[in-house]
């Protein structure tokens, strides 16, 4: 019988909704300000097209505006970056996002770049990557800032003493999830696929981030008694019969019997990205508005 905690990311995002639920309930009363969030959705990727129904449900369940733009899989660049424009322009959109992945003739880099950096609820333009690497105030991420909610969660906000390991490096979790981890005082290690004795570099650590993009990659003896796991990971592997099952970028079964606290995949950090998008969209919105005191 395992000692590790579970987190339960989707507990722990429902309590947020309510959250953010209650704090646009007050702007609306106290402003007449109805946070608003615009989703640009290209083609007709089904899981594209999944996310965007759960986004718009979950905007619309907080009590904000919910707007959806759908565009044909042969749109021309120009078309998605005159779109952005127009929303950029629009005092009712607060937040502004383009779905990913958009269709191979668009360069999706500079679409993302052309969202307002005050809109940007995905916080992934090179001006919010900035603000947080200088430690200004700006958007964040949604699956990091969802990460370090959990985190702060199980050890509290400070992590100063605590050594952390970050595997991977992308622009979307690895980079802007270990700027946090530095902010929050704890020691970093940024590590990937290729990292000299990975395992080892693992086991020093109080805190695993595992958002490397591999099936059960980290394995339990890769962990530290009693470490903290956040699991990123999102991947779909055989389970025999033509079906398919979620596994994490971390070997939950063999992990669980080392970690002290552990996220389960799914259950864990998915629910949290939506949540931190709705978020995101409220302190958007009350930014703009120019309303001091920040959400939550």
């Amino acid at each position: 019988m395992s000692s590790a905690r579970i987190i339960d990311g989707k507990a722990f995002a429902a309590t947020l909704r309510e959250k953010i639920a209650g704090q646009v309930a007050a702007l609306k009363r106290d402003h007449g300000l109805t946070p608003g969030l615009a989703v640009v959705l290209v083609g007709e990727d089904p899981a594209s097209q999944v996310y965007v129904r759960n986004k718009g449900r979950a905007t619309r369940a907080a009590g904000m505006a919910s707007f959806e733009y759908k565009m044909p899989a042969d749109a021309s660049q120009q078309a998605v970056l005159e779109q952005v424009a127009t929303l950029n322009n629009d005092p009712a959109v607060h937040g502004v996002l383009v779905q990913l992945p958009l269709p191979g003739h668009i360069d999706a880099g500079a679409v993302t770049q052309a969202i307002d950096p005050d809109k940007d609820v995905d916080g992934l333009t090179v001006v919010n990557a900035g603000r947080l690497m200088s430690g200004l105030d700006g958007l964040v991420p949604c699956t990091p800032l969802g990460c370090m909610m959990l985190i702060a969660d199980h050890l509290g906000d400070s992590l100063a003493g605590q050594r952390a390991i970050v595997i991977g490096r992308s622009n979307l979790v690895g980079k802007p999830i270990a700027q946090l981890l530095l902010t929050a005082n704890a020691t970093v290690t940024m590590a990937h696929s290729r990292t000299d004795a990975l395992p080892e570099e693992c086991r020093r650590a109080d805190i695993v981030i595992a958002a490397v993009g591999r099936p059960e990659m980290v394995r339990g003896g890769w962990i530290k008694p009693g470490a903290t796991v956040i699991d990123v990971g999102i991947n779909r592997v055989n389970a025999g019969g033509g079906k398919t099952r979620l596994v994490g970028d971390v070997c939950f079964a063999e992990a669980v019997e080392k970690a002290g606290a552990i996220t389960p995949v799914p259950g864990g950090v998915g629910p949290m990205t939506i949540a931190c998008l709705l978020h995101n969209t409220v302190r958007a919105a009350r930014r703009q508005a120019g309303i001091d005191s920040d959400v939550l």
